[in-house]
């Protein structure tokens, strides 16, 4: 039974979600999983327990009369052992059809996954220290964090052991696991704000302050920030956060969004609705009667956004050691490559391995003398160091290959489009694609040079594919989110409509001038313009 809670007193103001998880903790169904759907299969399952599935980290996948299921698992911040790829890997190959995709939280997502096969995935990933365990559902999900944690130059504090004493405190902490909406945590100490942080629940940030005639090293704290159909930037609270009192700091926080956080309406439950009816001022003021107070903000560290690029080979701020950033195109890798990236983990560094949110992947701790050496590996002509410039820097969800909430095809639409630029355009500096099946933006096309958000478009030839292009995307500063450009392109139209684009950009760019700049230079309606005539020239030919 849950926990019964006070706001919990008015079922009047509770949507059908909200009683549902009233009945039953969304944690419960774990042991339901293990001791009775997977026992009696598929058809055993009530169509109600289905929405509880997320607390496990799985979905229904595509088409979800077949039965199979899609999960996530944990890789807080992204730092994962060799011993723990080579589960991810086996399991994959056993029960996933090797499929594995890196996600834009630095999670893996599995594929064809049956419910049978759930309690064996459980225990192994458990016995190495992994979990898809809320992964998905109204609880805090993947912590994500810098990727170069604990071997910066750029970061003030390692945050490794902030994330652990976050995932320790929070996974299946059964006081949070009943929380309005999803919550979503990034942590990270790096100057580039590698973690995105204006687009988490949750975020902490570098920072330092003068106390008592020393200067300390900790963070500023974002809330209210998430992105699907109706995005928000976090605001900042006025707050310097030690980094012993980070933990205290988001249970605070998170205890605010359980206890004051909207349950009428799944569409307004999310924290930066509270944020903006609040605001930051109140949002502060009700948090410090929960932890006390603390001291005003310090010194933002933060000084650009590296958008968490990392591809290349790096000097490590550990004297005499580099780490190998590799991109895997679109997030799509596979069990075999799995076992090989362990095997190179091992044999070139120290057994450790990077998630990005990037959906990439970087081999940390590699000896100067050894680099060459890995860079011939087999294995790096597919997940090169050296990506070709847009294939680099392409990002997709799942889209509806798999998942249910998807209306159009994403990750092949995005592979073909990239071959076309790589092939037609040259250009010197990175343009980022983001590409969403949907508007819950697990491709976060929001903060994209160019995003993409799929529907549908009615034609002669029925409902087809298509897409509206948003530009001018970034999280520096505060950030800003692209801007819709009119107009529906479909799907093959995309790659040479954003030639176009792109030309645009490339043939009228200031010398040093990047994309970002570059539309806030220019202004939307050119690019509108650009847009309107590259849509008659497809439709001419």
């Amino acid at each position: 039974m849950a926990i019964k809670w006070k706001w919990a007193e008015n079922p009047a103001e509770l949507n059908s979600v909200e009683l549902q998880k009233l009945e039953q903790d969304g944690l419960d169904i774990i042991d339901e999983i293990v001791n009775v759907y997977a026992k009696k299969g598929f058809e055993s399952i009530p169509e109600e327990k289905f929405a509880l599935f997320k607390w496990a980290g799985v979905y229904q996948q595509r088409p979800k009369k077949d039965g199979y299921f899609m999960m996530r698992v944990r890789i807080p911040g992204g730092v994962l052992t060799s011993r723990q790829a080579r589960v991810i890997a086996e399991l994959g190959k056993e029960y996933g059809r090797g499929l594995i995709d890196v996600t834009t939280r630095q999670a893996v997502q599995y594929h064809w996954l049956r419910v049978e096969n759930l309690p064996d995935i459980f225990r192994r990933l458990a016995e190495v220290g992994l979990h898809s365990y809320e992964a998905c559902g109204d609880c805090p999900r993947t912590i994500v964090g810098n990727p170069l944690a604990g071997i910066d130059a750029n970061e003030l504090i390692d945050t490794r052991p902030i994330i652990e004493a976050l995932e320790k405190e929070f996974l299946l902490n059964r006081e949070f696991s009943n929380l309005p909406r999803k919550y979503k945590i990034s942590v990270s100490s790096s100057i580039y704000n590698p973690a995105n942080a204006q687009i988490n629940d949750l975020s902490f940030t570098p920072a330092v302050k003068n106390i008592d005639g020393e200067e300390v090293a900790g963070f500023h704290v974002w809330v209210g920030g998430g992105l699907s159909n109706r995005p928000h930037l976090a605001k900042q609270l006025d707050i310097f956060v030690r980094p012993e009192q980070v933990v205290e700091v988001a249970v605070g926080i998170t205890k605010v969004f359980r206890d004051y956080g909207y349950r009428k309406k799944r569409h307004r439950a999310r924290l930066k609705f509270l944020v903006a009816d609040w605001g930051p001022e109140k949002f502060l003021e009700v948090l410090t009667e929960l932890i006390g107070p603390y001291p005003t903000r310090g010194e933002d560290k933060l000084i650009g956004w590296n958008a968490g690029y990392f591809t290349g080979v790096h000097p490590q701020k550990q004297e005499g050691y580099s780490y190998v950033a590799l991109n895997i195109p679109i997030g799509r890798t596979s069990s075999d490559e799995f076992f090989q990236l362990a095997d190179l983990a091992d044999r070139y560094g120290s057994g450790s391995l990077r998630t990005v949110n990037t959906q990439n992947i970087i081999i940390p701790d590699v000896p100067n003398e050894k680099v060459d050496e890995l860079l011939k590996e087999p294995l790096l002509k597919r997940l090169s160091p050296n990506p070709k410039t847009f294939e680099g820097h392409a990002v997709s969800c799942t889209g509806i290959e798999f998942c249910n909430l998807a209306l159009t095809e994403t990750k092949g639409l995005m592979k073909r489009v990239v071959e076309v630029l790589d092939e037609q355009v040259e250009l010197d500096v990175p343009i980022r694609l983001h590409i969403n099946g949907c508007p819950n933006s697990c491709g976060q096309q929001q903060i994209a040079d160019i995003g993409l958000l799929g529907g549908k478009t009615k034609t002669d030839k029925g409902m087809v594919d298509s897409y509206t292009i948003s530009v001018g995307g970034h999280l520096f500063g505060e950030g800003k989110f692209n801007t819709p450009l009119k107009g529906r392109v479909l799907a093959d139209d995309v790659a040479p409509v954003l030639k176009e684009l792109i030309l645009f950009f490339k043939e009228n760019r200031q010398e040093g001038e990047g994309f970002t700049a570059f539309v806030e230079r220019v202004g939307i309606e050119a690019f509108q313009e650009k847009l309107d005539e590259a849509l008659k020239q497809v439709v001419a030919k």
